[in-house]
């Protein structure tokens, strides 16, 4: 089946669409960040989609920031952009390839979506003249929001991450909004909390009283877990689930074993085996059809069993996080990455290089020993020598090469100051005054620039692109349109087009008006695979539907292993 989605752009809003009985599960954190209720939900969204439910998966993300769009990666991790345009955390990347299709901007709200819409509702007088408070206004609004996300995705059932920990003061009245559902129809919501059970090195023996005591804290809102997901390093044994269960007042069989798994995709394998769909369902009053999670599972295997391993760089610049990498900030490319190497039957190994390191000397040279090379998205100079370095020697070379949004900005600049002798050519974003403006901001963006307007104003989500043929990109389509979705403000300048297409750069993707450039390659007679995509391809790339430009590179860095 040809690759072109059936998506066209919209509103990210759809039509109510009424259910009887709608169900809600709500994912709560505890002890600590980080434990895993991002994967936790998806999982379990996952499961009730394969018994036959239609699921809709909301992302609550407790932040002031309207969305996240102007959050920095290496603090908050990758900003993932919906169909809509709507840049949100990234665990609503992990709900899309979970459940294998696209959300809804109903499907995600922060504190700063809800005070805002309160705040002009107050504006345009639509509360008559009251005193507008916190409770009911603004909770009563995030109720609203519960509700009409599950309305308008025509869904059976609702999971809903509260993002944070209990505990915590931003996440409060979000969990009081669904303490008030809870009120109302006791039947028909239920709450997870995931919370972690340490096992402290110098006693070897696992400790539920943080567990216990989050509990304990939930109870103290009005609210009482009916299911712990015990996250911890390895599998809670029977005897510690009676103790949960006996001093939180909650059924032993809903304690679920969560140990630390080989990968993130081992999760809904394990929940499975743990009888985690059959006792959500129990607990909301569903019937429990049988689950199928057959081609999961050979995905997972496909992962695990390739016959070779392929090494790909990655060379980026959101790495200056002290000692640590944060890998977080292209979760995507990583994941787009891992599921393309299962479609050709070979392992990736992915190596962080930080862009820096390449602006001097002959430290590029290290790049020789990769079978392919990818420069992903980013914003700003630094490191973008490096990165042009990085992309020359992979065209000298002939390394498979792939440039995401800003990395195929920058494979133009390269391409046209070392072939085409245009020496001064770079981008506007970093050089305003170049003479050379080969990759320039988009006209509508110039008067939002200036009036320092950022926040949601990028060409953001999903737009068509229609490829030339006999292309590297329309042979690994097999497709003459594409649906792709963007987050940027810059292209390619048109007034550099004839003259870069006629140097040999092929620009095999287009506006549909002929104005904006997709995608820029060589043909395969000049390098093996040397692509570039303004949009981000790695946004819909899917465990059970990889994407076909990922899967045509890790062909391509295949070959060059061989």
């Amino acid at each position: 089946m040809a690759y072109a989605r059936n998506v066209k752009k919209h509103s990210g809003h759809r039509s109510p669409s009424k259910k009887k009985s709608h169900k809600y599960l709500f994912v709560i954190g505890g002890v600590m960040s980080g434990v895993g209720k991002g994967i936790a939900s998806s999982s379990i969204a996952l499961i009730l989609q394969n018994k036959g439910y239609k699921v809709n998966t909301v992302k609550v993300d407790p932040y002031l920031n309207v969305d996240a769009g102007t959050m920095n990666p290496t603090e908050h991790g990758e900003v993932f952009v919906l169909e809509s345009g709507l840049e949100t955390d990234q665990d609503m990347g992990n709900y899309e390839r979970f459940l294998n299709r696209p959300l809804s901007a109903d499907d995600y709200m922060t504190s700063g979506m809800v005070y805002a819409h309160v705040i002009e509702k107050e504006r345009n007088l639509e509360y008559k003249g009251k005193c507008v408070e916190a409770v009911p206004h603004v909770r009563d609004e995030i109720i609203r929001r519960y509700r009409l996300a599950g309305e308008l995705s025509g869904s059976d059932v609702s999971v809903i991450e509260i993002g944070g920990t209990v505990g915590d003061f931003q996440n409060a009245l979000f969990i009081e909004a669904a303490r008030i559902l809870k009120v109302e129809r006791p039947e028909d919501v239920m709450f997870a909390l995931v919370s972690y059970l340490p096992v402290p090195g110098t006693l070897g023996e696992m400790k539920t009283r943080p567990t216990q005591n989050a509990v304990h804290q939930l109870n103290s809102y009005g609210v009482q877990a009916d299911m712990v997901i015990a996250r911890s390093t390895v599998a809670l044994d029977q005897r510690r689930k009676e103790k949960i269960a006996a001093s939180c007042n909650i059924s032993a069989e809903y304690i679920v074993s969560a140990p630390d798994v080989e990968s993130v995709y081992d999760v809904p394998l394990n929940f499975n085996k743990e009888k985690v769909g059959s006792v959500v369902v129990k607990k909301l009053g569903l019937s429990d059809k049988q689950t199928s999670l057959s081609e999961w599972a050979t995905f997972v295997r496909k992962v695990k069993n390739g016959k070779q391993e392929v090494s790909i760089a990655v060379v980026g610049k959101y790495f200056d996080t002290g000692d640590f990498v944060l890998s977080d900030a292209y979760l995507s490319v990583i994941e787009a990455i891992k599921y393309s190497a299962a479609e050709v039957g070979v392992t990736a190994r992915i190596s962080w290089l930080n862009a820096k390191k390449f602006e001097k000397g002959n430290e590029v040279k290290e790049l020789k020993k990769y079978h392919g090379i990818i420069v992903p998205g980013g914003f700003g100079e630094t490191g973008i020598e490096g990165k042009i370095n990085a992309i020359e020697y992979a065209r000298v070379n002939k390394i498979p090469y792939f440039g995401l949004c800003y990395g195929m900005q920058l494979m133009v600049i390269e391409y046209a100051r070392n072939v085409l002798g245009i020496e001064d050519a770079h981008t506007v974003e970093i050089h305003p005054k170049t003479k050379n403006p080969v990759i320039d901001v988009m006209p509508e963006q110039k008067n939002l620039i200036a009036k320092k307007q950022y926040g949601g104003t990028m060409r953001l989500g999903s737009y068509v692109a229609e490829l030339a043929p006999n292309t590297i990109a329309r042979r690994a389509y097999g497709a003459e349109q594409v649906y792709e979705r963007h987050r940027h403000r810059y292209e390619v300048n048109p007034a550099y087009i004839e003259r870069i297409e006629k140097g040999g750069l092929r620009f095999s993707g287009k506006s549909p008006d002929g104005v904006l450039m997709e995608i820029a390659e060589l043909s395969q007679q000049e390098h093996p695979f040397f692509v570039g995509t303004q949009f981000h391809p790695e946004f819909q790339a899917r465990p059970l539907n990889p994407h076909p430009l990922f899967t045509a590179f890790m062909q391509a860095a295949k070959k060059r292993k061989k």
